[in-house]
This record gives C-alpha cells, sequence and structure tokens, in this order.
C-alpha cells in the first residue's frame, strides 16, 4: 500500500463545534418529532365490528362467511384468478394462500364500535363487554394481531359519552387481565389539534388513576373533516395533530365516506380513488413521513353480496382499489364486509409475490456491494426490506424464501428496514 496523501484543512475544530452547538437544539427535534417507523407489523386491514352485535365468534365468523364465499363464487384459483385477472404463475399460489390466511387469521385488525356503527341501548354494558371479550379472546389465543374499540368524538354532543365508554372499556380490560400488547383506540372525527389534545389528557388520567406507565396508550386519528386536512390559518391540520398527541398517535385513518360529504361529493362519486381522496391522503401522507405514525386508507361500500356476476363486480373494484392504494404505499385499509376478505388478501398477497424476487436481489445486491443495472441508495435499501418484511408478516412471503434470496434474517432485514439517524449503512449478518 503507498504512502497515504497528507490531507490538509483550513478552519479551526471550534468552526465544527461551534455549527454543531448552534443546531443542537434542532437535532433534539429532529429525534422527537420524527423517531422513524417504529419497527412492528402494520394489519392490511381495520375491521369494524358494532359494540351490541360483537361476540366471541366474530372473527371466525368473519372468516368462516368469506370462505364460504369463495366456495360460492370462485371455488377454484382459476375461476378466482379469471375475477381479478391474476396472472397464470401467481393464480395457484395466491388462492391458496388466501384460503389458508382465511383458515388462520381472517382478521388482522378489528375495532368494537361504538360510533356510527353502533346501535346498541346500553352503552356501558357494551363496553364492558367487549373488553371481557377482548380479554378472553387474547388469553386463549383467538385474538386478531390488533383489536380495541372506536369511541365517540370529542365534540360537545357526545363527548361524555365517548370518555364514559373509554374508561369503561379500558378499566374492563385491566379488571379482566390488564392491557393486551395489541390494543388499539381510534379517535373519530377530529377537525380541531385541541380534541387531540384533550384525549391526551384523558389518557393521561387513567394512567395516573392506575399506575401505568406514562405513554402506555396509544391512539389513531381518524381524518373524516376538511378542517382536520386544512386549518382555517390554511395549515395542514393534521400535521398539528400528531404533534398535540405528544408521541401516542399510532395511525391516521381516511374516513371515505364522512370526508367525502363534507366536501360535498355525491353520493354516487364518494370513493377512496376519487380526486378529493387523494388530496386528503397525500397530506395525510406527507405530514406522517417519518413521525412513525401510519396512514390507512378508507373502504369501500360496494358489498360483494347477491348473485354471482354483482359478486365478481364488487370483488374486482375492491381489488382493484387495494392494489391502487399499495402502490401509493397506503398499506392498510377498511374492510367492511366479510365478502370483501377474499380480496383484500388477493391483493396483498399478489403485490408482494410479484416484486418479491426483484426486491430480494436487489437488496442482496446492495448489502453485497454486487452491483447491478439500478444504483440504489441507502433510503431505498431501506424501502426493499421493509416491503420484504411487511410481505413476510402478512402472510404473503415465507420467511424461509426470503432468507434465500437475500441471504439475510430477519433481525438483518429489521436493520435495514429502521436504521438509526443518519445511519442508511446497515449490513447484512
Amino acid at each position: 500500500m503507498g504512502q497515504q496523501e497528507k490531507v490538509s484543512t483550513s478552519l479551526a475544530g471550534a468552526v465544527s463545534e461551534g455549527i454543531s452547538a448552534s443546531l443542537a437544539a434542532v437535532d433534539a427535534e429532529l429525534d422527537r418529532r420524527y423517531p422513524g417507523d417504529p419497527g412492528t407489523r402494520q394489519p392490511v386491514h381495520t375491521v369494524y365490528a358494532p359494540g351490541n352485535v360483537f361476540e366471541a365468534g366474530t372473527i371466525r365468523s368473519w372468516g368462516d362467511q368469506a370462505l364460504a364465499a369463495l366456495d360460492e363464487h370462485a371455488p377454484d384459483a382459476a375461476s378466482f384468478a379469471a375475477v381479478l385477472g391474476l396472472s397464470d404463475d401467481l393464480a395457484e399460489d395466491v388462492y391458496g394462500r388466501v384460503r389458508a390466511k382465511l383458515e388462520r387469521e381472517p382478521i388482522e385488525d378489528l375495532r368494537v364500535d361504538f360510533e356510527d356503527g353502533y346501535a346498541g341501548k346500553d352503552e356501558d354494558q357494551d363496553a364492558a363487554r367487549a373488553a371481557r371479550l377482548i380479554s378472553d379472546a387474547y388469553r386463549n389465543g383467538t385474538a386478531a394481531p390488533y383489536m380495541g374499540i372506536r369511541m365517540k368524538c370529542m365534540e360537545s354532543a357526545v363527548r361524555d359519552r365517548g370518555i364514559r365508554t373509554t374508561d369503561v372499556f379500558l378499566t374492563g380490560l385491566l379488571e379482566n387481565g390488564g392491557l393486551p400488547d395489541g390494543l388499539v383506540l381510534t379517535l373519530p372525527k377530529v377537525t380541531y389539534p385541541e380534541q387531540v389534545s384533550a384525549f391526551v389528557r384523558l389518557l393521561e388520567a387513567f394512567e395516573k388513576a392506575h399506575g401505568l406507565d406514562a405513554g402506555r396508550l396509544g391512539f389513531e386519528i381518524q381524518i373524516e373533516t376538511s378542517q382536520s386536512i386544512l386549518a382555517t390559518d390554511g395549515t395542514a391540520a393534521v400535521a398539528r395533530m400528531i404533534g398535540a398527541a405528544e408521541g401516542r398517535a399510532t395511525g391516521l385513518h381516511y374516513g371515505t365516506f364522512d370526508y367525502s360529504a363534507c366536501l360535498g361529493v355525491s353520493a354516487a362519486y364518494q370513493a377512496s380513488d376519487h380526486p378529493a381522496a387523494d388530496h386528503a391522503k397525500a397530506i395525510m401522507q406527507v405530514a406522517a413521513a417519518g413521525t412513525g405514525v401510519r396512514v390507512s386508507d378508507g373502504s369501500t361500500n360496494v358489498l360483494p353480496v347477491g348473485s354471482t356476476e354483482h359478486v365478481h363486480e364488487a370483488w374486482r373494484l375492491h381489488y382493484g382499489l387495494t392494489r391502487r392504494a399499495l402502490a401509493r404505499a397506503y398499506y392498510q385499509g377498511w374492510d367492511m364486509h366479510p365478502g370483501h376478505i377474499p380480496t383484500r388478501y388477493a391483493a396483498v398477497f399478489s403485490f408482494y409475490r410479484e416484486g418479491f424476487e426483484a426486491a430480494a436481489k436487489r437488496l442482496s445486491a446492495y448489502a453485497n456491494h454486487a452491483g447491478g443495472d439500478v444504483m440504489d441508495e441507502p433510503a431505498t435499501a431501506k424501502a426493499l426490506s421493509s416491503y420484504l418484511l411487511r410481505g413476510i408478516d402478512c402472510g404473503a412471503l415465507d420467511t424461509a424464501e426470503v432468507d434465500a434470496l437475500t441471504g439475510m434474517n430477519r433481525a438483518a432485514l429489521d436493520r435495514f428496514a429502521a436504521p438509526r439517524r443518519g445511519d442508511l449503512t446497515a449490513s447484512a449478518e
């Protein structure tokens, strides 16, 4: 090795130290506001069950109804593929994985609804029952990975009821064994950041009353009004809401129909691919980027029921909307009917199966400095590993096949997907 060339500088070390000192507050603010993705599993969908009809067998019932819909309207891989336009090389694999998912884990995220979908007469009793059933489900292994409630909003007409339902439900969980790791709360119809702050105060009071760790309770913010996107001063209110949550916000959920109606969109055109919906979700996405808060798309209200012809039409619509959302990095959505679940999983599984080999090879080439026909950067390696991890988590990909093509175990993929700030050069094991 030859003699190293002498390197000269012109500035004293004090210059660098001074610059770092001047940016210390900014560094701290970046770490506080933009901690990055939490690295936990994100469900591919959320299912809502009214609090007055939620039962111990609700999750299994949805899976059984979804399987029955397949049996009646697409009893084999070829017929299912023909409806959705799946390629021949994906048809058998996707169909088999969809059926296996419906048998094993039909719902990834379930919210017991005490807001728009609730029609019960005794909300206290229904909230207490929901707490007991959810606790039982986590104990006996029948729970979805994520479960919780949507309470009423913080508007004056229903505020006290929403606060009480939250209290009854959380108290019931503690009385039945404690707060499950998969607990999720959803705050609907948020219009002002102050409503988010008020909900934070409620959760703080509950934590203090029971000696829980500060910040133990997080929640999703449902975006259903124009005011939650654009405030009266022209700023993005949703960004302020994330700040008002003081680190407790876990998700932003787009409410397709309430938001569309708020803007005056006619009922026939209220859909998740309407330009108004795209605008709202784009702002949500930018506001949430880097904060660890995840964005969820809404739903379609076209139900796959009735004749086979209508079911197929509804399936094609739902499949197309889900694939569209995935391409736009909305990795979660809402499903309103058991018949939507087959096409939810078909869309998700085909999305990850189609791009799996290319993503795995690109990540492997990057990790091993092997080059290739695409020059990837560290941020792209992060996106590639996140893509593979999402596919594994939902069942679209198998750990063994990802290991075989990337040469990486789960820990190595996790390091690429969630590197430290300023360190996007993690290496594979």
